[in-house]
């Protein structure tokens, strides 16, 4: 059995060069919050797109169906005054 010296830099690798990876690894973390941020923010934007869309839509929904429901009782009394001849 055979132990690596601990001051051999080969084995545990060169400081300088663990630091650049620890500094570019936190950058490239740091791109990837910021984009997931930003894609976060752009799904919220299309919810609340999607949302207005949706309201919107039951605002004419509910408008139809009130002309709906006058139409019928129009009709209903087409009828009525028809049966009554």
């Amino acid at each position: 059995m055979s132990f690596i010296p601990l001051d051999d830099t080969t084995a545990w690798g060169d400081n300088s060069t663990s630091e650049e990876f620890e500094e570019s690894d936190i950058v490239s973390v740091a791109m990837k919050k910021e984009r997931v941020l930003r894609e976060i923010i752009a799904a919220q934007e299309d919810l609340q797109a999607l949302f207005s869309r949706v309201k919107t839509v039951q605002e004419e929904v509910d408008k139809l169906s009130s002309g709906n429901q006058t139409l019928q009782m129009y009709i209903d009394n087409l009828t009525k005054q028809l049966a009554r001849r």
